[in-house]
């Protein structure tokens, strides 16, 4: 394992540790508002009172499920989640089988689209074009275009000079990508999570009970 993998992993475990921790916090003050509500009797003359603790209890079940999907991310087996992943991009194999380079197929305009986009050619790497029609019916000397690393110039897609081409595969691009934004949604959610806390805090030091001021009723001498 990687020293990023170990740190993303370690990163991910405290995150989620803080979401569980903003998901009891959060929910222990929505059943302190519904229990409050109830025992002033104020909990049956305006129902829009209870909104802010209703919305504090169901924050509180998103939170702890965000954590949870992360926990089982970072503790589930590598290989087993690497096969789901790579389960769900088998059709991308497809693509390229159907692969024509006519500019006026929506097929091979996502592949080429892709191959540029994420600098990758073939799906594990440019050798992955061997096997398709498109590099028979054009007589096994070149791959696509996209393939080429846009950094050289003089780059046709032959394979007299692999070196030209991009050598890495578009499937672990997209899967990187992929895992990023599922960590990118678990740290976030950690972020808004520690934010509601901040925000619950404030707001129960702001509705803790005043004192009551002083009053006397004034005569209409002292008025005067």
């Amino acid at each position: 394992m990687s020293d990023l993998r170990r740190i993303s992993k370690i990163t991910l475990r405290i995150a989620c540790q803080c979401l569980w921790l903003a998901a009891l916090v959060v929910g222990l003050s929505g059943m302190y508002l519904l229990v409050n509500f109830r025992q002033t009797g104020l909990l049956f003359h305006n129902i829009y009172l209870i909104l802010p603790a209703i919305v504090a209890l169901i924050s509180a079940a998103v939170l702890l499920a965000s954590g949870g999907i992360g926990c089982w991310m970072s503790i589930r087996d590598s290989t087993v989640l690497q096969a789901a992943v790579h389960s769900e991009f088998e059709p991308f194999w497809g693509m390229f089988q159907n692969y024509t380079g006519n500019k006026q197929d929506f097929n091979s305009n996502a592949v080429d689209a892709i191959q540029e986009e994420f600098q990758c050619c073939g799906v594990h790497n440019y050798s992955d074009w061997f096997g398709t029609p498109w590099f028979n019916r054009t007589g096994k000397i070149q791959v696509p275009h996209s393939c080429c690393n846009i950094t050289f110039d003089t780059c046709n897609g032959t394979l007299d000079r692999p070196g030209l081409l991009y050598p890495q595969g578009c499937q672990a691009k997209l899967e990187g990508g992929w895992m990023f934004v599922l960590y990118f949604i678990i740290i976030s959610s950690a972020v808004v999570a520690v934010i509601q806390v901040v925000g619950l805090v404030t707001a129960a030091q702001l509705m803790r009970d005043q004192p009551l001021q002083e009053y006397r009723i004034l005569d209409r001498d002292s008025v005067n």
